[in-house]
């Protein structure tokens, strides 16, 4: 597949980009004062999962393990979902293109220690994206 993410973020202007990035901190402002563990982990989740594991992602440029582990592992999967889906901007990759995708990413996009894990769980993984596939 000749698509990348950053095709879309080419497609915006410099404002908008800003803009975008914006969702993960209103995400977190939203969940952050619950007393509820699971929203509490849905704020972590919400503000770290753009991150990336060499510090290159947003909104704060976090690194490795400054990165929370809920978003480390979140970020695996929606990437993972969102490559093999169909959006507006794109068809769906084939499962080898996606995984080709992560593996290619391990340690820059994404940490070791999780992709890892998700292959380790290829089958489990495979049988929860036909479970919740759109249309099901």
């Amino acid at each position: 597949m000749s698509f990348d993410f950053s095709d879309i973020i080419d497609m915006l202007d410099g404002e908008e980009f800003e803009v975008m990035k914006q969702h993960a901190i209103y995400g977190y402002e939203i969940l952050k004062e619950s007393s509820s563990r699971v929203l509490q982990a849905g704020a972590a989740i919400a503000r770290g999962h753009h991150e990336k594991f060499d510090g290159s992602g947003y909104p704060y440029g976090l690194k490795g393990d400054e990165i929370p582990i809920f978003s480390r592992i979140v970020a695996v999967a929606d990437v993972f979902d969102a490559l093999t889906s169909e959006r507006p901007y794109k068809p769906a990759w084939s499962l080898e293109a996606a995984a080709d995708y992560l593996r290619e990413h391990t340690g820059s996009h994404f940490d070791p220690v999780c992709i890892a894990t998700f292959f380790d769980q290829w089958q489990e993984v495979l049988a929860i994206r036909e479970r919740f596939q759109d249309g099901h």
